[in-house]
């Protein structure tokens, strides 16, 4: 477990620090001097100096967050690369400037239906050999979302944003703790090509030894030369179709075609935005839950005075949490009804943060009961237009799909207040565990965050909100977030976790609005977690055990400690302009800030 004794005693007593000073937001401003030259906060720090090499060389946050994207693909091959998908959000300063969301999920093939996931007989799928199948492969959308954000909004080119990678495969890389322990995992060895990569000689990968990854060395050449029609309408793309094909445990081998990467597309979204206690907040929105979720969770507990130790609402209370966890089972309630790719399926996004409609949902909260077994889900359509009729709770049903947990967020901003957060993915740790042979990249599981089988949509009929559609985009839980004072930007931040992710950014939020902690601190701060509208709480150490058994009193099942998510953030003083940076210590992390000019580098670990 990784938590400070420092954040906690500060976290506790319910307060930051005499040096965390508080700016013109009434945030908490980071220790130190900051940077004025931009800050990449990273998972790894050789993509974090991929990311700095292009601040330095001119280029603004979207050509860092690019060239830490292909990066990532070399020294993080299990989280994510050109074989998955993810979520760019996007901030630029210029003039008054523009939030939006670059959105790259992966989409199930033209010829998918719900029988995706169903044997012969009509039931389902068990989750493994579904998920290490060419059946779970999505049409990814990586590397057309890196190349259009900096064809549209760069300064670069993608022939030297995709460099940095390119020499960090062809002359390999030390193997950290991170990819030596997820070496081990069993989807390293079903398929050949990923077992001779990441497990030589029948060997995982130990901790220090050099990898070199020649293969995909070769492929991120090709797009450097040739751009992203090399995948989407060429030689790699033809290598993934035949690869899907191929199957094992059990599965089905994978529908996807050349004509179904031909017609993949990114789109450009508005994100979800929502007001909490003074600040505003734009995150992901469908086909992520993300968003919605977290925002109208916060808009539940916002009635409740959090930050306030003499009320009984200081950070870890047993106060705090139960009305957190209640207000998550109440929205996850809800994506489990509402959320999908709103492209096949009405998403109720206005009715779902109607002020009448979550007070209402929050008025189901009680600080001396829990709400009893599943938490039921609201009819937010109502409040989708001016009518109010009667208000109708239904009974919630949880539909069958798996969390994941393997991702990566990282997030940039450049000398001129540019900013990128970006949570990218190829779903579970290693994908399907199916390396494109000759190309030497990971194909996504992403298929399997639809909900397996057929599940009648509660108000259209038809199939669900999550059900496998040909085209359709499954839901995910991806959460970029960016938060604002006004309209000037103040933090970035996201997580990696499957389901989880929600929660933890959720989490950091409350650390930095209600709590006042620094970004370190609010970021290194146990958290909670909930995935669904059932009466489970996971939960990091550093808790005091006084107020879990409080919990526990109430009703609330709590599980054991265990690390949740890994949110990398960027933050903006407002009186000074000064960036500072945090990187959450459950990876190896990079944290590179750079001075106004470039005429040298500093480093903040």
């Amino acid at each position: 477990m990784r938590k400070s004794l420092l954040v906690l005693a500060f976290a506790v007593l319910g307060f930051a620090p005499a040096w965390a000073s508080h700016e013109a937001s009434g945030l908490a401003v980071p220790p130190g001097p900051g940077f004025r030259g931009g800050v990449v906060a990273v998972s790894h720090p050789l993509a974090a100096e991929a990311g700095a090499r292009m601040l330095r060389s001119g280029g603004n946050a979207i050509d860092a967050a690019a060239a830490i994207q292909f990066a990532l693909n070399v020294v993080e091959p299990e989280f994510s690369g050109i074989g998955g998908g993810g979520f760019m959000m996007v901030h630029l300063a210029k003039g008054q400037g523009s939030t939006f969301a670059i959105e790259g999920r992966e989409r199930a093939p033209a010829s998918a239906d719900t029988r995706l996931f169903t044997n012969p007989d009509g039931s389902n799928q068990g989750f493994t050999p579904a998920s290490t199948s060419g059946q779970a492969v999505g049409v990814p959308g990586t590397l057309k979302v890196v190349a259009t954000a900096v064809q549209r909004f760069g300064r670069m080119r993608l022939a030297e944003v995709i460099q940095p990678a390119i020499e960090l495969a062809e002359k390999g890389f030390p193997v950290n703790f991170v990819l030596a322990g997820d070496a081990q995992s069993a989807r390293t060895s079903y398929y050949a090509e990923t077992a001779a990569v990441f497990r030589p000689g029948g060997v995982p990968l130990q901790q220090g030894q050099i990898l070199r990854q020649p293969d995909l060395a070769k492929t991120l050449r090709l797009i450097a030369a040739k751009g992203p029609d090399a995948l989407y309408r060429g030689e790699i793309g033809a290598a993934i179709v035949a690869a899907q094909r191929a199957t094992a445990n059990g599965g089905k081998p994978g529908l996807m075609t050349m004509q179904d990467l031909a017609d993949y597309h990114i789109v450009i979204r508005e994100p979800i935005v929502g007001e909490y206690r003074g600040y505003r907040i734009a995150a992901m929105s469908p086909p992520s839950s993300g968003g919605l979720t977290m925002i109208q969770a916060l808009k539940m507990i916002e009635r409740y005075p959090l930050g306030d130790a003499a009320a009984g609402f200081g950070f870890g209370s047993a106060k705090t949490l139960h009305v957190m966890t209640e207000a998550m089972r109440l929205a996850f309630a809800d994506r489990a009804a509402w959320m999908g790719d709103e492209d096949f399926v009405p998403v109720p996004k206005r009715g779902l943060l109607d002020p009448t409609y979550v007070r209402e949902r929050g008025d189901l909260i009680s600080l001396t009961s829990i709400i009893s077994g599943t938490a039921p889900r609201g009819d937010p359509w109502p409040f989708e237009t001016a009518q109010r009729p009667g208000r109708t709770m239904l009974a919630a049903a949880e539909p069958v799909s798996y969390a994941g947990g393997h991702t990566t967020h990282f997030s940039v901003v450049d000398q001129w207040g540019n900013i990128v957060s970006y949570t990218t993915t190829i779903e579970q740790g290693w994908g399907t565990g199916i390396m494109v042979p000759g190309y030497g990249f990971m194909l996504n599981n992403e298929l399997t965050d639809f909900n397996f089988g057929f599940n009648m949509h509660p108000r259209f009929g038809g199939p669900g909100a999550n059900d496998v559609q040909g085209g359709k985009r499954p839901r995910s839980s991806m959460t970029p977030t960016i938060l604002f004072k006004g309209r000037e930007p103040v933090a970035a931040f996201g997580s990696p976790g499957g389901a989880t992710i929600i929660s933890s950014v959720y989490n950091v939020l409350i650390n930095l609005v209600d709590h006042h902690m620094t970004l370190k601190q609010a970021i290194e701060a146990p958290r909670i977690s909930v995935t669904t509208a059932g009466n489970f709480i996971a939960r990091e150490a550093g808790f005091d055990e006084t107020e879990i058994a409080k919990l526990r009193a109430l009703g609330h099942v709590v599980g054991d400690p265990a690390d949740i998510g890994n949110v990398n953030a960027i933050f903006i003083d407002l009186r000074t302009g000064r960036q500072y940076g945090a990187v959450d210590s459950t990876r190896e992390g990079g944290l590179i800030g750079l001075p106004k000019g470039h005429d040298g580098e500093e480093h903040d670990d």
